[in-house]
């Protein structure tokens, strides 16, 4: 149930030929992300669990389970800002009822991240898909 957004992310992992090449775009993904208001990185939005530090702010249109998910995020660290685009790609636009849906460790292991993040990424990474289907749940009623 990935998006068109994910799918090319996918595509362009396979295409590339090693870690190394990966981890470039990864952090070029996050680059590319517009940068959270640095009034708006307040502790009611920042992600525990992380070894970084994490900020998602939800951006729910609408109401009920129809309600549309968006989120904006920020990092410090240049790897986590490109998983935050990673989970953009995934859950953006979404209805709140089908980010319930989404089996992300499914998604992402078509990436391979499991063998190539550290485990404080990793448990990261679960935190802030845990945070996202938390607020798509609170949003969905």
């Amino acid at each position: 149930m990935a998006s068109a957004a994910f799918e090319e992310i996918a595509e362009t992992f396979a295409f590339l030929d090693d870690w190394e090449e990966r981890y470039r775009h990864l952090i070029e993904l996050g680059r590319a992300m517009a940068p959270l208001d640095p009034a708006l990185r307040v502790p009611a939005i920042k992600v525990e669990g992380c070894a970084s530090q994490v900020w998602l702010l939800p951006r729910i249109d609408g109401q009920g389970p129809g309600a549309r998910f968006d989120f904006e995020g920020e990092s410090d660290a240049l790897i986590v800002r490109g998983l935050i685009a990673l989970l953009h790609a995934l859950y953006g636009g979404l209805t709140v009822a089908e980010v319930a849906r989404v089996d992300a460790g499914a998604e992402l292991a078509r990436l391979g991240l499991a063998d190539h993040l550290s485990a404080q990424r990793s448990n990261g990474l679960r935190a802030m898909v845990a945070r996202i289907g938390a607020l798509a749940a609170a949003a969905a009623g």
